[in-house]
This record gives C-alpha cells, sequence and structure tokens, in this order.
C-alpha cells in the first residue's frame, strides 16, 4: 500500500491492472517508452503549485519556480500556464525559461558564481532581478550594466546563519556555507550602493536550504529578512520585494510534515511587520512527488549470508539522490506478485558501490524483467542526470487526464558522441 500525506495529492496508485499514474497503466507507458523512464503527473504539478498559491492569497506575493529542481520545458511551460514565473541558477536555465515562455523580466536569476557571460546576458535581456552574491558581484554588475548603458535590477542575497536542520549537504544559510553575505553585513552593503550607476536596489534576497521539513528556520529566516528590510527602509533604500527562497520539504517517507498553509501561517506575520510584496522561490514542493522513475529488473541474486539483491536498468545517473544523501524514496513493483515480503538491497547497474537505491527494503518476490517504481522523483531526479559508463538519459513522459506523452525523448549514443570529434 502506497501511503504519504493525505494532504498531498498522490498520482501513483495501485489498480487491478498494476500501478496507474492518473488512470494511465505504467505497464503500457513502459511498453512503449521502454525503461528506465521518468513519468510525471500533470495534476499532481498543479495542485501543488495551486496549493502554495492559496496559502499566501492573503499577502501580496508570487511565485518563482525554481528550475534547478527540475527544468524539462513541458514541466516548466505547465507552470508558465499556471501563472507561475521562473528563478534560474545559471545562464543555461535563463535560456531554458525563455523556451519555454517565460518573458525575461518574469525570471529572477540566482547563483553562486555568476560568470561575466551570465551577467552580461541577464543585464541585456533584462531579468527581473539579478540575486547577487556579494559586494564585489554587485560592483561587477554595475560595471557591465553601465557598458551596456542599462540599469540592472538587484538584490543581495543574505546568509542569516540559520541552520535549516536538512540534509548537510542542501543546507545554504550557515555562516560555514557559501552563499551570500553575512547578515550584519548587509546593511553597509546597501548603504554604501545607493544611488550607484547602473544599479536599482529592487529586493533583499534569503534561501536557507532545501528539503526543510521544520516551521522554526523558515519563520526565523522572515524575521531577519523583514527586519533587515526595515532598516534598509530607514536609510532610504525602497525596496520592491523580499524574496524569501524557497526549500519547503516533502514526505518522502510519508509521513505528514508542514505543508504549504503551515508555512504562509509561519511567515506572514513576519512580513505584515514590512507591508513589503514577497516572493516565494519553491522547487521541489511543486515538482517533487509528481515524478516516478519506472525501472525494470535485470537481474537478482543471494549471497551467502542471505542479503538478496535486485538490480535495474536504472542507477545513480538516472537518480543520484540515494547516492549523493543517502535519501530515501519509496519503491513499490508496478506489478507485485503473491507473497510474502523480504528484505532486498535495490540496486543500480552503475560500476559504483554507492550505486544503491535503497537497502533491506522490504518488497514483494521480485524477478527479472519485472518493473519497479521509485516514487516521489519528479525533483533533482532527471535533472542531476548523467552519462557515466556511457548509460543513456532516460524518456520523460508526463500524463495528463488519463493520456500520456513523451515530453523528452530517450536519448540515443548518437546524441552523445555528436558532441566529440
Amino acid at each position: 500500500m502506497i501511503t504519504c500525506d493525505l494532504l498531498v495529492y498522490q498520482p501513483f496508485e495501485p489498480t487491478g491492472h498494476g500501478l496507474a499514474c492518473d488512470g494511465a497503466s505504467i505497464q503500457s507507458i513502459v511498453d512503449h517508452a521502454g525503461t528506465p523512464t521518468y513519468v510525471y503527473s500533470a495534476r499532481a504539478i498543479r495542485d501543488a503549485y495551486r496549493a502554495i498559491d492559496d496559502a499566501f492569497a492573503s499577502y501580496p506575493h508570487v511565485i518563482h519556480y525554481a528550475l534547478k529542481a527540475n527544468s524539462t520545458l513541458a514541466i516548466m511551460r505547465l507552470l508558465r500556464s499556471l501563472g507561475s514565473r521562473a528563478d534560474a541558477n545559471s545562464g543555461g536555465e535563463i535560456r531554458v525559461a525563455e523556451r519555454a515562455g517565460f518573458a525575461p523580466s518574469d525570471i529572477v536569476f540566482t547563483g553562486v558564481g555568476k560568470t561575466r557571460e551570465e551577467l552580461e546576458y541577464a543585464i541585456a535581456t533584462g531579468v527581473g532581478a539579478i540575486n547577487a552574491e556579494s559586494a564585489g558581484e554587485l560592483d561587477r554588475i554595475a560595471a557591465l550594466a553601465c557598458t551596456q548603458g542599462r540599469v540592472a535590477r538587484v538584490a543581495v542575497r543574505v546568509n542569516p546563519d540559520i541552520d535549516a536542520q536538512s540534509h548537510p549537504n542542501i543546507s545554504t544559510g550557515l555562516r560555514t556555507n557559501k552563499f551570500g553575505v553575512p547578515l550584519q553585513d548587509a546593511r553597509a552593503i546597501y548603504r554604501e550602493r545607493r544611488g550607484t550607476k547602473g544599479l536599482r536596489l529592487v529586493g533583499v534576497h534569503i534561501h536557507i536550504g532545501s528539503q526543510i521539513t521544520t516551521l522554526d528556520p523558515l519563520r526565523r529566516a522572515a524575521a531577519s529578512l523583514v527586519s533587515l528590510a526595515l532598516e534598509l527602509g530607514d536609510d532610504g533604500v525602497s525596496l520592491e520585494h523580499l524574496d524569501l527562497g524557497g526549500g519547503l520539504g516533502i514526505a518522502y517517507e510519508g509521513r505528514p510534515i508542514i505543508n504549504p498553509a503551515d508555512y504562509a501561517g509561519a511567515v506572514i506575520p513576519e512580513l505584515r511587520r514590512s507591508g513589503v510584496p514577497v516572493v516565494l522561490e519553491p522547487g521541489r514542493a511543486v515538482v517533487g512527488h509528481s515524478g516516478a522513475l519506472v525501472a525494470r529488473v535485470v537481474d537478482t541474486k543471494r549471497f551467502p549470508d542471505g542479503r538478496t539483491f535486485a538490480v535495474l536498468d536504472a542507477g545513480m545517473g538516472e537518480l543520484i539522490r540515494p547516492a549523493l544523501y543517502g535519501s530515501f524514496h519509496r519503491i513499490v513493483p508496478v506489478a507485485p506478485r503473491p507473497g510474502a515480503e523480504t528484505a532486498w538491497d535495490v540496486v543500480g547497474p552503475i560500476c559504483e558501490s554507492s550505486d544503491v537505491f535503497a537497502r533491506d527494503r522490504m518488497l514483494p518476490p521480485l524477478e527479472v524483467d519485472d518493473l519497479v517504481a521509485i516514487l516521489d522523483a519528479g525533483a533533482y531526479g532527471s535533472v542531476m542526470g548523467s552519462n557515466y559508463n556511457r548509460h543513456l538519459l532516460p524518456a520523460e513522459v508526463m500524463v495528463d487526464a488519463g493520456a500520456w506523452t513523451v515530453i523528452r525523448r530517450r536519448q540515443t549514443l548518437e546524441d552523445v558522441l555528436s558532441l566529440e570529434s
């Protein structure tokens, strides 16, 4: 039985004919698309986006979906149709957002190491805001803008030294992290650059981490941001927005966690102290539950100590989160076989011992050619894929109202080798 937070729509559910996504048979999809394949639910994306939008309905807000979570064009276009704007973390993501139909003014440009070429492009196209990482970057933006005869809209990313209480590899708001400027330095940075030619100071940005599952860090981050905004107001800096970043987590293990309404309830009272509109940059919370990686069992084996392995045709090249972070993903057979559940190590084909999706996972009997779905893989899945061991990137499929479409064809070896001489 697939269980999760009842407040979250679950697109992948068992039927009498095996696992389905919004009524579309997973078996039927892979019969045509092959494996491994990512399958996404359009309804789950719509529902998750609207839940955040509705939660903040009482306060002026704009949602900029974070492309880093999943930048497949069809997903971007779906979100744009819902009214979303875009948060890009590279020049490439800016161009993808534009290809998906977003106007430059609807894009905020974040990123800890923006190159000269990326900044030149962002300034020239007129992105909605560049979230600057340092005083030096602000000065470089000003110089580049003046060269172009333009004025760049900028915000400074502040680091409040707040522990997001998530995995250390995705915590970004501590003083030991590389992101932003120390909160105590931010006011002086703004003061010194009031009236600087080529710059328009339009906001303040903060983002303390990803997969945040408790309210206190989010509330404290909002309070820090608002307090800084009030100080800047005293200094004559008139802000157009406060950017809270993203970070809202999802329930990978099926346990209820904070939801968008909880989040809004925690931060809106802080925001009201300023009255300045808020920018939100959710990524995982919008697309995480929408996707599953469907893979085929290509081998099973049992060692003398009793450890039993199911080897899949998908691995860390398709979904690196378990290998990179030790992350948990629910795994379910597409057509469960009868029999008692036993402990399985579910692993991939890559020549790395870290290529493991789960250890000692209780699953029904598995045999070669069985299909399994690795759930909650809509965020930081396909977007982090690689060709290690010369494996090819999987196909991606979108299901909408029971009908499915290939939104990204499977990569071929010719695609990969076309870049080589």
